[in-house]
């Protein structure tokens, strides 16, 4: 049964746990305000940024994978495979971290169906929101009946924003009845495994070395609060023990679009190396769907900057001009 989130928090806490991590953006609002009940205990949020904020209670950290990175790989590797042109997403709510997540995969799309040759103002990018991480039966939308209607409506990649695998299975049972479509699940890195001949590959974070390197810290006594991010490894991309995010390439991408997918991946590193403080693709002209300039001509937008005082990569309030699809629930 499910459990209260201040009553989880109290069996942790009774048990003897002296940091706890609240893995999820669903509970950033609730770490915040339990973090002041146990003054003693450190508490990490995955994904929020009171810590950036200065708004943490002083036990309270974060920490997030800059999986833009990923997903703009993601789009990349289903740009090079379509031969429809449109490309659908699976997203699940909707909040500043999924539309910077959608915006990325259009981006890397966009830029590698270019590398083809191809126009990417022709390429279409249509997203459906199912209403959270995963399937809520009565409450979401049912990810299986939205990934078929994805491919109804003339998309033959599927990537994937949720939790959940519902995506490639879809794609391997249209697949398997004679159609020619791929799938770019998410976070689940043996996921190609459920589908190899739809899958291009899938995007996901590695949590163990930031989560070891802050563990260390508190068991030494020298953790201070901090907003953290953890980034690819560009050396070695899939490495569990240096890379905070990974992609595992799909068997079912060709080679010639592996190669290009490999040359577009040496792109994205060579940037980070030059700009780490920037994500390759994120340079105006950039606009919301409302027609709001976010980026001027060559201005690289910043990763991130208080709502306030201008635009940035995480705090995305719009999709991007191009897609088809909702930036408010």
């Amino acid at each position: 049964p499910d459990v209260p989130f201040d009553v989880a928090i109290r069996t942790l806490v009774d048990q003897g746990a002296n940091i706890i991590f609240t893995a999820s953006d669903e509970f950033e609002e609730d770490t915040a305000i339990v973090a002041t009940e146990y003054p003693d205990v450190t508490f990490i949020n995955v994904s929020g940024d009171d810590a950036y904020l200065g708004t943490a209670p002083a036990n309270l950290g974060n920490v997030m994978g800059t999986m833009e990175w990923g997903k703009m790989i993601a789009g990349c590797a289903a740009a090079l495979q379509t031969s429809t042109g449109h490309i659908g997403y699976l997203g699940p709510l909707i909040n500043f971290e999924t539309r910077r997540l959608v915006n990325s995969a259009y981006l890397g799309a966009r830029h590698c169906y270019e590398m083809r040759g191809m126009n990417p103002d022709e390429l279409q990018f249509t997203v459906t929101w199912i209403g959270f991480w995963f399937n809520i039966p009565g409450v979401t939308l049912d990810p299986t009946e939205e990934a078929n209607t994805l491919l109804n409506n003339g998309a033959d990649v599927i990537i994937s924003g949720i939790d959940t695998t519902e995506g490639i299975t879809v794609v391997s049972q249209r697949a398997a009845a004679g159609e020619s479509v791929w799938a770019v699940p998410y976070d689940f890195a043996s996921a190609c495994d459920l589908g190899p001949e739809v899958c291009l590959g899938v995007p996901y974070f590695h949590w163990g070395p930031v989560y070891a390197e802050i563990i260390s810290a508190a068991q030494a006594g020298t953790y201070e609060q901090a907003w953290t991010l953890t980034n690819p490894d560009w050396s070695d991309l899939n490495n569990p023990d240096t890379s905070g995010i990974g992609f595992a390439k799909g068997p079912a991408l060709t080679e010639e679009n592996g190669a290009m997918l490999d040359a577009f991946i040496a792109e994205a590193a060579a940037y980070a190396a030059e700009n780490p403080d920037g994500i390759y693709l994120w340079t105006g002209p950039l606009s919301y769907q409302d027609g709001t300039e976010i980026a001027a001509e060559g201005v690289n937008l910043p990763y991130i900057v208080a709502i306030e005082e201008g635009s940035s990569v995480w705090y995305q309030q719009q999709l991007l001009a191009g897609i088809t699809g909702a930036s408010e629930s």
